[in-house]
């Protein structure tokens, strides 16, 4: 009962507070499972992708995230572990951790929500370079879709250092999706995930 108000209290909130639009472009929300990759720009990121899913998919998609981020106080933990169901990445634990526990989740039938930039991108770059795991990631389950997503805005909402959001209008686009090919390199792929991601950006204020 208290995940169910707290997930009702947190998608009410972001959508008034971002006036959030959804714009799905290169795919529908279908039952399908996926793995949601976006350009990360503020700890609101998640939150506001996650919002954006019609309810039954909410209910089978989980965020990535570190786990000392989850584990920062009570609240925040309750939030991550309950609501969210998130996947916490030890500090430290390795890459093959990490991906052990986003193919854990895949096999359970979950969706991911993840950001290939590894870290919040607060420079005047467009978009960070991507680290490798998405690849791999991709490799180790190559039926599961990967749908790139541009959250256009949530820096300006969110700015980091600050509590309180600022309403503004916030869009995620969501494009076509991509899969690993049979004999794919890493480079390759991350540059094609890449300029997916980039090719739903906006043109207008470039975010």
């Amino acid at each position: 009962m208290l995940e169910r108000l707290a997930a009702t209290v947190i998608t009410v909130f972001a959508r008034l507070v971002t006036g959030m639009r959804t714009n799905w472009q290169g795919c529908k929300p279908e039952p399908v499972q996926r793995i949601y990759f976006a350009n990360h720009s503020s700890h609101g990121d998640f939150v506001l992708l996650w919002t954006s899913l019609p309810p039954a998919l909410r209910a089978i998609t989980r965020p990535v995230a570190g786990a000392d981020y989850w584990l920062q106080s009570a609240a925040r933990r309750f939030i991550g572990e309950r609501v969210f169901r998130a996947v916490a990445i030890p500090r430290g634990g390795g890459a093959q951790q990490a991906n052990d526990l986003m193919c854990a989740a895949l096999d359970a039938g979950a969706s991911l929500i993840v950001f290939p930039e590894g870290t919040r991108n607060t420079t005047e770059d467009i978009l960070l370079p991507f680290r490798s795991g998405l690849y791999w990631l991709a490799k180790a389950r190559p039926e599961v879709e990967c749908v790139p997503v541009w959250i256009a805005n949530i820096s300006r909402v969110l700015p980091k250092g600050e509590f309180l959001p600022i309403p503004l209008l916030c869009t995620l686009t969501f494009g076509a999706p991509i899969k690993v090919g049979a004999d794919e390199d890493k480079n390759a792929f991350i540059e094609r995930a890449r300029n997916a991601l980039l090719a739903l950006a906006p043109h207008d204020n470039g975010e």
